[in-house]
Parts: structure tokens; C-alpha cells; sequence
């Protein structure tokens, strides 16, 4: 029978998803919990399991389609269960269907479907009609007389209606120098996707009709910018979605909610320093490298248990401030696709070692773009490492719900007091953003100064551990 899969709501609140490219085609046999296709949300790339083992019948959009939760996404054809009394079942029909059905329980699978499938206008039987006819001309050609090096070369199509094809796609293509009339010519009329556009490609290269571009990665072709000239003057339009669309909407409103101060303190981080160093000149070759983000995440831990109030949330309906006596750290990446904050769950509870590794493998997994949503949100406090970019201080913003963010300025060599002397020394600026409804200056100060302490004296862990 036919069976209707509708795209599940893949985090919290999330209402869309892009589709950036499918691991399955029409006709594939699927087994249960295989991969179907790796979408993109506002926060992170998911891959996407199958909830049925069996064939897949259609593929209701394309590789670039932005999908609305709850919208048909892939039909099946499983065997062993009785055909519907209906051909075509009604949508909400389908969706009643999925609810009592035995598949698998997943976030949000059973939606009412929505408008929102992606719309494709009425063709014309025109181009890509009579060009799909020439090819298949050609192709007889070649069965009967197959020793014959006969080159298929389509007749040049009609200029009429764009082909088919998605916006990504489009920008690919143009990367590649290749005309999608012409691809449109081979295939007939129906949506060119990314694989097309390849095989296009390997075509022109081995008929040796010229070169053609190396083709840009799959990334850069989903969000590649369009340029524009006005005259002498260009402009690159880059569209808003995806990772930055969620972070301009989260900035904003944190911005406009939560009444932001920062206050900045320098410290001479030199025995912090001189510890990472002895640590790791100790350290077995498998062990997770320690570095000064580690240092400042376990001493951030410390203190947020004297000072509860920077790990607290502001619940303005029920008119109360919530204490979380616990710590999930946030950890500002900055990747390919935007600025994410990932969660390390229970950092208070991590010696320094484990959470190392917890920053390194949270590293590495925001960098390749598979975050899980549920990794994203939740967080009770944040770091921000712009040292790294060579900025020594910044006024960073509160993620919403959260009550303070930490910015760890660039480690510097420069002449400082030490001792009564003037002496070189590694010095670095902290910079603390805090919610003013719940935090006091004194309370921020404080926090931030028992921070540094530890950075500057690593044994003053032992007063706050």
C-alpha cells in the first residue's frame, strides 16, 4: 500500500526544514531507520530515518526545497498490508493513518499537512517535450548500430519557460558554466536536481566538449550569493536562511528583552599558562588537549555555584527567577554556516580532562554541521573564545534564556606589574554580559573577579570546588 511520510518537527519550535540533498531515489528499496536525506533546520544539518521499510514511490521536493513541517515529504510502497479503499487518500485522510499506525514513534511524524509543499506551476508541453524526443531518436540510433561512434547531441530546445530547478541548483550550475536549457533537453520535462547537473557535467567531459568548472561544495552551493550589476555599480544579494536566520531572530530578540551590561576585567593568566603547558608536556598522546578555554569553562563551573545567580533564568510569566542548580555550558562556534552555541550537558560534574574532550568533540561536530537540535537549546550559561580571532574584548550578547555570557579575549605577552616589577606576562580581557533584572553590578563583578582569580592563582580552585 501507499504510505505517506510527512516531515516531523526535527527540534523545538521548528516549523521548516531544507532539503539538502537526498541519499535515496525513486525506486530504492529502504529499510526501516535508513537514511533518507540530510535536511537542514534554523539550527543545525539532521539526517533524516526512515519509518518504514520498503519502496520509495515519490519524493514529493527537491534538493534545495524548504519543506514546512507536517508536509508530505516521502511516499512508500509497503508490502503486506491491504491497499486503502481510496487511490489517493485525502491529506488529512493520510495523516489519521500515520497517527494510529505501527511506524515509528518520531518527533512531530503524524502533523496535519500543510500548505506549504513546495508549489510547482503548470508545464507546457513545449522544449523539454521535443527535445526529450530527439534524444530518444538518438538513442535508437546508437542500439542499432553500436560499433559505431555516433556522439547523442540533442537538438538546441525551444527558449521558452526556465527549466525546472531549484535556486541552489540554479547557482551550481551557473558555478559550472552549464546551461540548464540544455540538461533540460536531455531529461525532459521534470525538476533538474544537483545529480542531473553532474551527470551533465561528466557527459560534456567525456564528449571532450571543453572544460568545465570544478564543482563548488554542496554548502557553498546551497547558500551561494547572487551578484548583481546596476550600471557600474554591483551588489551580492545573500539569501537569509538556515543558521543566520535563526541567529539575526534569537539576537534580536534577546537584545530587546534582557537589559545588557558588560563589565571587562584584565588578568594575568600567566600561571594558567605555565599549567596548561606542564599538562600537557605530562599528558598521554591520546588524552584531549587542555587549553585555556578548558581553564576558563571549569572555572566559570566554580563560580557559578557561588554565584547562582548568573546560572539563573528570568520566568516573567510565572513571576519568579529560576535557579538551575546545575550547569549544560554553552560554547560559541563559529562555523561555515553561522554562529551556533552547542551544550555541554552537566559541566559542573566533569573533571578538567573530560571536559576537554566534551569541547573538542563538540568542536568537531559543529564544524561538520551535524549538531543534533537538541544539543542547541537548553543552555544555562555561555563562552565565547573571540581570542582566537586576535580581539581582546567584545560586548557579547545574551543567547535567550540565559543570564550571562563570558567572552575570552586573546592571550598577550605585554609588560605588567608582577611583584612589584615590571615584568612580561601572559594578560588576557574578560568581558561578562549579564541580564540586569536578575544580576546586580556588585553580583557580576564578583563573579567575574572569582573567575580571574582562578586564572590568575589555579589553586584558588580548591576555595571554590
Amino acid at each position: 500500500m501507499k504510505q505517506e511520510f510527512l516531515l516531523p518537527d526535527l527540534g523545538e519550535g521548528l516549523t521548516e526544514a531544507e532539503i539538502v540533498q537526498w541519499l535515496v531515489a525513486e525506486g530504492d528499496t529502504v529499510t526501516l531507520n535508513q537514511t533518507l536525506a540530510e535536511v537542514e533546520t534554523a539550527k543545525a544539518i539532521v539526517e533524516l530515518p526512515s519509518p518504514h521499510a520498503g519502496v520509495i514511490a515519490s519524493l514529493h521536493a527537491a534538493a534545495g526545497d524548504v519543506v514546512l513541517v507536517g508536509a508530505p515529504l516521502v511516499g512508500f510502497e509497503i508490502e503486506g498490508q491491504e491497499a486503502p479503499e481510496s487511490a489517493a487518500p485525502a491529506a488529512g485522510a493520510a495523516a489519521a493513518e500515520v497517527e494510529e499506525g505501527s511506524g515509528p514513534n518520531l518527533v512531530g511524524y503524524g502533523a496535519a499537512p500543510s500548505s506549504g509543499r513546495p508549489q510547482r506551476r503548470a508545464r507546457r508541453a513545449s522544449a523539454g517535450t521535443v527535445a526529450a524526443t530527439t534524444v530518444t531518436a538518438d538513442v535508437d540510433v546508437r542500439v542499432a548500430a553500436p560499433h559505431d561512434d555516433i556522439a547523442v547531441v540533442p537538438a538546441p530546445p525551444v527558449r521558452g519557460e526556465r527549466p525546472r530547478s531549484t535556486p541552489p541548483v540554479r547557482a551550481y550550475a551557473k558555478g559550472l558554466g552549464i546551461d540548464l536549457v540544455l540538461v533540460a533537453a536531455e531529461l525532459g520535462d521534470r525538476v533538474i536536481t544537483r545529480a542531473d547537473v553532474d551527470a551533465y557535467r561528466e557527459r560534456l567531459v567525456q564528449r571532450g566538449e571543453g572544460a568545465v568548472a570544478e564543482a563548488p561544495s554542496a554548502s557553498a552551493a546551497a547558500a551561494a550569493p547572487v551578484r548583481r550589476t546596476t550600471g557600474e555599480r554591483a551588489i551580492t544579494r545573500i539569501p537569509i536562511r538556515g543558521v543566520r536566520k535563526h541567529t539575526a531572530e534569537a539576537m534580536v530578540q534577546s537584545a530587546f528583552t534582557a537589559p545588557h551590561v558588560t563589565t571587562f576585567h584584565t588578568v594575568d593568566v600567566t600561571a594558567t599558562s605555565e599549567l596548561i603547558a606542564s599538562l600537557r608536556a605530562t599528558a598521554k598522546p591520546e588524552a584531549p588537549r587542555i587549553g585555556v578555554l578548558t581553564v576558563v569553562a571549569k572555572a566559570v563551573c566554580l563560580a557559578l555555584a557561588a554565584f547562582p545567580g548568573l546560572n539563573s533564568r528570568w520566568d516573567g510569566d510565572a513571576g519568579e527567577i529560576v535557579q538551575q542548580h546545575f550547569v549544560d555550558l554553552g560554547i560559541a562556534a563559529a562555523t561555515e554556516r553561522g554562529l551556533i552555541v552547542p551544550i555541554i550537558r552537566d559541566a559542573e560534574r566533569m573533571p578538567l580532562g573530560e571536559l576537554a574532550a566534551a569541547v573538542a568533540d563538540l568542536t568537531r561536530t559543529a564544524r561538520s554541521g551535524k549538531t543534533p537540535p537538541a544539543d542547541l537549546i537548553g543552555g544555562t550559561f555561555s563562552l565565547t573564545n573571540i581570542g582566537v580571532f586576535g580581539i581582546d574584548a567584545g560586548t557579547p550578547i545574551l543567547p535567550p534564556g540565559q543570564t550571562g555570557i563570558l567572552a575570552l579575549g586573546a592571550v598577550r605577552r605585554l609588560p605588567w606589574e608582577h611583584k612589584g616589577e615590571i615584568a612580561l606576562r601572559d594578560v588576557m580581557t574578560l568581558s561578562l554580559s549579564f541580564d540586569h533584572r536578575i544580576v546586580d553590578g556588585a553580583e557580576g563583578a564578583q563573579f567575574l573577579k572569582a573567575v580571574a582569580d582562578v586564572l590568575q592563582e589555579p589553586g584558588r580552585a580548591m576555595l571554590l570546588g
